[in-house]
Parts: C-alpha cells; structure tokens; sequence
C-alpha cells in the first residue's frame, strides 16, 4: 500500500476525485487494482478499467469498475468512449498503448497521469489536439507524506487491501513468470519456506 497504493492515490487526490469524476483506469495490474479500488472508495461517479485483453474482465468488475474495456477485442473503443473522462491515470508503459486513442478519452480540460515508468521512450503525441482541449499530461511514482497519511486512512476507513497471492520463496521463478505474462492477480508475496506458501488469497 505504501508504494501502489499511494502511486495511485496522489493522481485522484490531485485531481479532487469525487461525485463528480469520470475516472479511467488503464492497466489492471499490481497498479491499476489500487486505482480502480480507490477510485471507487472516493466515490467517483464512474470508473471505466481498460487493458488489451479480456482476461482480466471478471476481476476488475470484481473490483468494482464499472465497465471493462478490452482494446485489442473491442472495435471502436475509442469513438464509442471520446470526450467522457476526466481523469485518466495509466499504470502501463508499452511504447506500443494506443496513447493518442486514449488522450481522445478525455473532456475538455481533462487531465492524463502517466505512473507506470516507461523503459521506452513513450508515443509520440498530437500536440495540437492537446492544447486544443486544454489537456494536462502529469507524471507522478509517490506521494506526499500528507497524501501517503491519508491514502491508509481512506484503506482503514473503506476496507480497501491490496488483492494478493502467496507464493513459496522456492517457487519465485514461476511467480515470476506469472507477472511477466500478465497473469498475477494482483500482487505476489513470497514467503520463508515453510511458511504458507502455495496457497492463493483473494486479498491479503
């Protein structure tokens, strides 16, 4: 929670989620998880969860999104949803996203915040269309001690735990290879052998 979890809590804090905000959330992973659960305990009006594929649907409507957008499988995704978000956060850094697309996504002087670290230089942008609608483009990897304060207090208050599943230190390369193919839900925690590994949790 400490690093997830306020990563995704600054960009909603900064943008003052609420009632009123439509909130995208690109990337369901150890990241995006946090996002869509907070997003939803701020009481944002809708939270719209957004990846490539349809693998991940059951768990981010689990979760609490309101819809799930596979990309790759839904043709018109970008159309069919242009200029209804306010706040996109994307916890995802292939240099492959469909960024322009999801730029697209958002009102008039919506704002985009960038947490994934990209090992690559990013898309390259329509500049034009960005001042055209007034868009912010932000970067953020934390948050302030306020905010990291307040992020554990909204978990407490509203029950929110990171999604985990454990794993025998002796099968970390498995684990591996479960995160690197997407297929870690949502957050892997090795422990001592002995301990209580091989056993999955729903939340932990």
């Amino acid at each position: 929670m400490l690093c997830a979890g306020s990563t995704v809590y600054e960009p909603l804090k900064e943008a003052g989620a609420g009632p009123d905000t439509k909130v995208g959330i690109i990337g369901i992973g150890g990241l995006g998880h946090l996002g869509v659960l907070f997003a939803k305990a701020m009481g944002c009006a809708r939270v719209l969860a957004f990846s490539r594929h349809g693998d991940k649907a059951v768990s981010a409507l689990e979760l609490g999104a309101d819809e799930y957008i596979a990309t790759s499988e839904h043709e018109g995704w970008a159309e069919e949803y242009a200029s209804s978000l306010d706040l996109i956060i994307c916890t995802v850094s292939d240099p492959r996203m469909p960024l322009s697309e999801y730029l697209s996504l958002l009102r008039p002087k919506g704002r985009f915040c960038q947490v994934g670290i990209p090992e690559a230089p990013l898309p390259a942008l329509d500049a034009m269309g960005l001042v055209l609608n007034g868009t912010s483009i932000s970067f953020s990897d934390s948050a302030s001690p306020g905010n990291i304060m307040e992020m554990l207090e909204v978990a407490a208050k509203k029950g929110i735990r990171a999604w985990t599943q454990v794993r025998a230190m002796g099968e970390v390369n498995e684990a591996l290879r479960e995160m690197e193919g997407g297929k870690a839900r949502f957050r892997i925690v090795l422990v001592n052998e002995g301990g209580s590994g091989g056993e999955d949790k729903d939340e932990g």
